[in-house]
């Protein structure tokens, strides 16, 4: 089994900051892309940013300059630093990983249980 478990979500003032935390475990070959996905209350999931094993990233132009993504290979953990947080950033945050559970398996998509954002006077 592979589990991906989410930490760091919260409350938080608009302009503050929040750090997601998202570690995967289980029978685990390697971890290809990781990443972060939002879904608002009546919206669509939506991507917030990517980042591959090698490091190359992409996130949505809604948090380019406000949102940094990075990830610890050694500890099958990926970050999301967020900073200027606007009431719009209100949504349930979701980590996705692309994993292979052994040499010779695919690779499968796997999500954590979801960890709530809210931004809020």
């Amino acid at each position: 089994q592979v589990q991906l478990v989410e930490s760091g979500g919260g409350l938080v003032q608009p302009g503050g900051s929040l750090r997601l935390s998202c570690t995967a475990s289980g029978s685990i070959f390697s971890i290809n892309t990781m990443g972060w996905y939002r879904q608002a209350p009546g919206e669509q999931r939506e991507l917030v940013a990517t980042i591959t094993r090698g490091g190359s990233q992409n996130s949505a132009d809604s948090v380019k300059g406000r949102f940094t993504i990075s990830r610890d290979n050694a500890k099958n953990t990926v970050y999301l630093q967020m900073n200027s947080l606007k009431f719009e950033d209100t949504a349930v945050y979701y980590c996705h990983a692309v994993i292979r559970r052994s040499f010779r398996s695919s690779e499968y998509n796997y999500w954590g249980q979801g960890t709530q954002v809210s931004v809020s006077s």
